[in-house]
């Protein structure tokens, strides 16, 4: 009896652990589905999300985490999410880059350096996204230090001071706000110049003729079987070729506070909208030849930081400003002509949103995540919570139904918006 009393105990004791290893698989199954989000716009750099399985609902806030003062977005691949912040000191102040864990929120790895706030008219700290590619991990500081890790483990494998490669002597009013952007063998950088460097080295390969800096993210797009570079610098759109960074049309776009801080969006036929704040409106381009000729123009939608998204002939975005005065809403604009559809969401104010499923996500500047149908009819949202306080300017992210959102002081949340 005393033997098969310890065979039925063996039995038990086997039957239970392969019980636990199916629940723990069927668990990493679950949370592993859907798509991951690697650098500034998501996959296809448009704002989209492959996520369906999601939903607002019966959302709640899973963990918290601070990671210091900044903008930066979130980056996720592989369970792993990425951000920067930084320490909030004006003197000898420390940037640090962390990859977090998705589902706990603990530090797998950080990197810490010396680094400018620029916090000019804002609380400043990092504001451009880390790029994550073939397992390597590009990120900006404001003040210009680019550094390329191995994505897993932090190790550094190059850096490059890009204040230094652009010949400034201060970073710029804004400082370095751009994401990195791959493309090809090609590690996009905007500094004045747009860099294009080698992913394994970060050496140049190509720099474009100077301009004066530009704030938002370069967008690439194919048109006429020619690989090309959009980029909105402060003296306006600039359209490069993406082999030797020759300028092929530039179209003049200011505004009154020598910025601008969006990325273009490419679209097909050469067509181009772009949209920047303090009043100076949108427009949507056509590229034909060496020019940018206007297909319209207006002032229905001024994007201040954050981008607009383009779903079924329609454009979603937040007009207004947050340091003037006037409507402060989200819009919906007809792409063909730029007329307005709807305004709506003024208690979201200055706010950020990116899509998925035929539905927008959208972060209100004092922290309400909304789910809302993208819908030229009317904006008319199905779910909200109150995700987080402060002052809230950065895009939020979707990645495998958990959405990271994060305020200027640098509290990160993840949000388990699974259905």
């Amino acid at each position: 009896m005393t033997g098969l009393h310890s065979e039925c105990i063996q039995l038990y004791v086997l039957r239970s652990i392969t019980a636990r290893i199916f629940l723990a698989l069927i668990s990493f199954s679950a949370y592993s589905k859907g798509g991951d989000w690697p650098n500034w716009r998501g996959p296809s750099h448009d704002g989209f999300s492959t996520e369906t399985a999601w939903s607002l609902e019966k959302a709640e806030v899973v963990w918290k985490k601070q990671v210091g003062v900044g903008f930066s977005s979130m980056s996720v691949v592989d369970n792993l999410v990425y951000t920067q912040g930084h320490d909030g000191r004006k003197k000898g102040g420390k940037e640090t880059v962390y990859c977090l864990s998705a589902r706990t929120g603990e530090v797998v790895w950080s990197d810490e350096y010396p680094a400018a706030i620029v916090d000019y008219l804002h609380e400043g700290g990092p504001c451009a996204t880390p790029t994550v590619y073939s397992g390597r991990l590009y990120t900006i500081s404001k003040d210009g230090r680019l550094k390329c890790f191995n994505a897993l483990n932090g190790k550094v494998l190059w850096e490059r001071n890009m204040m230094k490669a652009a010949g400034m002597r201060k970073p710029p009013e804004w400082g370095f706000a751009g994401s990195p952007y791959v493309l090809n063998n090609k590690l996009l950088i905007e500094g004045g110049y747009t860099f294009a460097l080698d992913l394994e080295s970060g050496k140049d390969i190509w720099r474009s003729e100077s301009f004066r800096h530009a704030y938002g993210t370069p967008a690439t797009f194919t048109h006429k079987g020619k690989s090309l570079i959009a980029t909105l610098k402060t003296d306006g759109l600039v359209i490069l070729d993406a082999s030797n960074g020759s300028t092929l049309a530039f179209r003049k776009w200011e505004t009154s506070f020598r910025t601008n801080s969006t990325t273009p969006i490419p679209l097909r036929d050469g067509r181009i909208f772009i949209s920047t704040g303090y009043r100076r409106g949108s427009a949507l381009l056509q590229l034909k030849g060496g020019e940018l000729q206007t297909i319209w123009e207006n002032k229905n939608l001024s994007n201040h930081m954050n981008n607009s998204v383009i779903y079924n002939g329609h454009i979603y975005g937040f007009d207004g400003n947050t340091h003037m005065a006037g409507p402060k809403e989200m819009v919906c604009l007809e792409l063909a002509t730029g007329t307005v559809k709807w305004r709506a969401g003024a208690a979201l104010r200055c706010g950020s949103l990116m899509a998925a499923d035929n539905r927008m996500l959208a972060l209100g500047e004092r922290g309400q995540l909304i789910e809302a149908p993208l819908s030229p009819e009317g904006f008319e949202p199905t779910a909200e919570i109150q995700a987080l306080t402060g002052k809230c300017w950065t895009v939020p992210v979707l990645a495998n139904a958990r959405i990271y959102a994060r305020n200027a002081k640098g509290t990160l949340v993840c949000v388990n918006a699974s259905k």
